[in-house]
């Protein structure tokens, strides 16, 4: 997919570059420097005083999930191929690649205290690595894909997964404590303190103590929370929806201070500057957006990416709105062609993996599926990971059975 990149002048407050949805976003610890990964298979690496994209780095067979800066080298990106790298400044190769792990590598954590990194992996482990030699530790326990990890004070790590449980691992090793939640989990953050916070699939923001003793339930939308942040500080927590929401939740009050009206499209990605005035956010319109991350205004003016909704014409449709979730990936035309997800059109009495002139994996060319009202809904019961295993397409369910026939009866529809 082609990457079309232009300087931008001062005044910009959008970084737009990707060809797909941004699903990482680190920044560096002075603020200069933002490093975003995309389902395009690349990552950039952002100015942030004047907008301008100073890098393009390929190296990553497959969309690039994860993100994280490490202080002294540079950042470190983790991908779908299952691999880590590490990049030095602006050098066009990573400098090192860890490719321990068997399955697409959802989120990165880094340790500046001792240098180690955390890789969680939707095989099921997460990895700690110390960078001086490389040498891995491989924790396993999870029963479905890790979505989260972060570094705890003390050293020790907790992860979050879709087996709806975060896992607290002692620095010293051992059995982790597990603490079971109502839904799946997806991204986790660690306040300075040691307070945990998690996103969950049923919209809620929840809190425990680093005893793993719950303190909170924060009720953010009806949608899964795909996407979070806390400040450096600690004190302001980002979490973002499927619906495009991003709610700033003040930790110590335990209230959202502020909601950021985007165009309503899944935001996946969020990070804080380290003087924590603004945030930036990764969506599926292909930006990153600034935001004023105390007063939660958009810094210049959010408009939609022209011919972004093409659901314009559906308003009132249950399976349209079910589907926007679905639309940045997907088009629905043979004239839109294929993004970072295959074209739907035609897409019933098709075998899996054989849509023309997109790259499937190759997990998915040996399966047995014809896709059909029936098989399209199994896949959203079940969720991808569990039905088409190895797919590219990122974890996501819809529990209501009324929702996933209105989705398959609006998709025959509008895909013939």
């Amino acid at each position: 997919m082609a990457l079309l990149i232009s300087a931008l002048p001062t005044s910009a407050q959008e970084l737009r570059g990707h060809g797909g949805p941004v699903r990482a976003v680190a920044v560096s610890g002075d603020g200069a420097l933002a490093l975003t990964g995309s389902f395009d298979q690349s990552a950039i690496l952002w100015n942030l005083a004047n907008g301008n994209a100073e890098k393009v780095l390929r190296f990553h067979q497959g969309a690039i999930n994860a993100a994280v800066t490490v202080p002294g080298i540079g950042f470190a990106t983790g991908g779908e191929d299952g691999k880590v790298a590490l990049w030095q400044g602006g050098g066009a190769e990573p400098m090192r690649v860890f490719d321990g792990h068997k399955g697409p590598v959802a989120a990165l954590a880094f340790s500046p205290d001792d240098g180690r990194l955390a890789s969680a992996s939707w095989d099921e482990t997460l990895r700690i690595t110390r960078l001086a030699d490389g040498a891995a530790r491989v924790l396993e326990g999870h029963k479905g894909p890790v979505n989260g990890v972060a570094f705890l004070p003390g050293g020790g790590l907790v992860s979050s997964g879709y087996d709806a449980t975060l896992r607290i691992w002692p620095a010293a090793g051992g059995v982790p404590l597990v603490v079971t939640a109502p839904a799946p989990l997806n991204g986790v953050v660690v306040a300075p303190d040691g307070e945990i916070a998690v996103a969950a699939a049923d919209g809620r923001l929840r809190l425990f103590g680093p005893d793993g003793a719950a303190r909170a339930e924060i009720a953010i939308g009806e949608t899964p929370l795909i996407a979070l942040a806390i400040s450096a500080d600690g004190a302001t927590i980002a979490a973002g929806g499927l619906r495009g929401q991003v709610a700033l939740v003040e930790r110590r009050t335990r209230t959202i201070r502020a909601t950021l009206i985007g165009p309503g499209m899944p935001v996946w990605s969020l990070a804080f500057l380290p003087d924590g005035s603004q945030l930036l956010s990764g969506g599926a319109d292909r930006l990153v957006r600034r935001w004023n991350a105390v007063t939660g205004e958009h810094v210049g003016t959010v408009v939609p990416r022209a011919g972004q909704d093409a659901l314009a014409a559906f308003q009132g449709e249950r399976g349209a709105q079910v589907f926007r979730a679905c639309a940045a990936c997907h088009t629905l035309t043979p004239a839109d062609g294929n993004r970072a997800g295959p074209t739907l059109h035609g897409i019933f009495g098709r075998r899996i993996a054989t849509a023309p002139g997109y790259a499937f994996s190759a997990a998915l060319k040996g399966m047995d599926i014809v896709w059909s009202k029936e098989t399209v809904a199994r896949l959203f019961e079940i969720g991808p990971n569990a039905y088409t295993p190895g797919t590219k397409m990122p974890e996501q369910t819809i529990g209501s059975a009324a929702d996933r026939k209105a989705l398959v009866d609006w998709l025959e529809k509008v895909t013939r």
